[in-house]
């Protein structure tokens, strides 16, 4: 059986970060206007909770991120896994308990870490145990991950 499960990462800006995170991982940003439009009409959601982004309605304090080649449900949503990046008050103020190890098949760890910094993400430090070695980097807002 298939584990389906979700990455929740809290966030200043998850609009911003979502399309940093779909860029890096080859990803797609989730797009729920007509779902969006009936949570509306059926009083389920408040205009408050929404906002136009690139000339679509979104949630204003979430946004999602799923494979492109991953199966979606009747909604639309990913039947594998998907990061949310979602809005909290605070600032990121400690490292992570827990971060991505990111990979490219046939893509190599200095090609990849310099794509993200492109990207927006910042090169930390470079780790190695026994023979394997990785290069640990930041989202844009600070996030620790690494390129293995």
């Amino acid at each position: 059986m298939a584990a389906n499960f979700q990455i929740s990462v809290d966030s200043a800006d998850p609009h911003a970060l979502a399309r940093f995170w779909a860029r890096a991982l080859e990803w797609e940003v989730e797009r729920h206007g007509d779902f969006i439009k009936q949570m509306l009409a059926a009083g389920h959601a408040k205009p408050d909770d929404v906002m136009t982004l690139d000339g679509e309605l979104v949630w204003a304090t979430a946004e999602a991120i799923r494979d492109p080649q991953a199966a979606v449900d009747g909604r639309g949503s990913p039947v594998r896994s998907r990061m949310i990046f979602q809005v909290v008050p605070e600032g990121k103020t400690a490292k992570n308990r827990m971060h991505l190890d990111v990979s490219f098949e046939g893509v190599g760890k200095e090609v990849t870490a310099a794509r993200l910094e492109q990207l927006g993400a910042k090169r930390l430090w470079e780790g190695q145990q026994g023979p394997h070695s990785w290069i640990a980097m930041a989202d844009p807002e600070g996030n620790e991950f690494c390129v293995s």
